[in-house]
């Protein structure tokens, strides 16, 4: 699709609770630098059990949706075709729209991809990942894109790492699970992924001896630097948060609305900051 800069296009991201996102100030400063002035972005709160009727009311101006929690899942039901990662991590966060129906995928994998190599992540890394949820699916997935072939996962609850099995063997990865207690141990890898929710990793901070040369990618971004971030910066780490991650996903997730290539990241960036900033 090419965009039309004075057509009437529309686009939104939706969730529950949806009244925090930073996507529509992305995709709007994207709009405006690209010179997209009859492109609309919005954020509209929607429960899973909502999806499918508001999906199958938008009109033919509608490009494309953002999806976040709790719809990622729902999202892929819905999709007339879908990529492969999509496929493989089971969630959409992504769905555009194309002339036999939604396309699915997921720029959560893309976007990881893209942060850890900007931050000096190289060819087939070791990898630990802490968590087990939807966010350490697209962990696996972009592990598996950087050339990982084991992946170290760390969780809670002993039964997520087995939960995480079906996605690895789709991605060709292998998992070793090692169980919360033993997490500072393995936190010695080139890349480590934190997923956990806001406080989780908290006690992980003064018990991990960073290695040289790791990686953290912390999936958190309110509060920042949380304790994990803090200690592997003062180690003199590179550290990745999930506001990074917010912005890779968002550009390509506004390349494939829009068939701008490539999105205008400086626009869309600045924008971003000066949001999160105001927080």
């Amino acid at each position: 699709m090419t965009a039309e800069r004075g057509a009437a296009r529309r686009a939104a991201v939706c969730g529950k609770p949806i009244g925090h996102s930073l996507s529509p100030v992305i995709h709007r400063a994207g709009y405006a630098a690209a010179g997209l002035t009859g492109w609309s972005y919005e954020a509209i709160e929607c429960a899973e059990a909502e999806l499918p009727a508001l999906v199958a009311r938008l009109g033919p101006e509608w490009a494309g949706l953002s999806l976040t929690m709790p719809l990622k899942e729902a999202a892929l039901a819905l999709a007339a075709s879908a990529t492969p990662v999509a496929r493989a991590t089971g969630a959409a966060n992504t769905l555009v729209r194309r002339a036999d129906g939604w396309h699915a995928d997921n720029t959560d994998v893309s976007g990881m991809v893209r942060v850890l190599r900007d931050a000096g992540v190289g060819a087939a890394p070791t990898v630990t990942v802490l968590g087990g949820g939807g966010t350490a699916r697209a962990a696996l997935a972009a592990a598996a894109q950087l050339g990982a072939t084991t992946v170290t996962v760390v969780t809670r609850r002993p039964e997520a790492a087995s939960e995480l099995a079906p996605a690895a063997s789709t991605l060709g990865v292998t998992l070793a699970g090692v169980r919360w207690d033993a997490a500072p141990s393995a936190c010695a890898a080139d890349v480590l992924i934190s997923t956990v929710p806001k406080g989780a990793a908290d006690p992980l901070a003064p018990a991990i001896a960073w290695r040289r040369g790791t990686v953290l990618f912390d999936a958190l971004y309110d509060p920042w630097p949380t304790p994990l971030a803090a200690s592997a910066a003062a180690a003199g780490l590179p550290v990745v948060s999930g506001l990074d991650l917010l912005l890779a996903q968002a550009l390509g997730q506004f390349e494939q609305f829009t068939g701008v290539h490539p999105a205008p990241e400086p626009a869309m960036r600045a924008a971003l900051l000066a949001a999160a900033a105001q927080r």
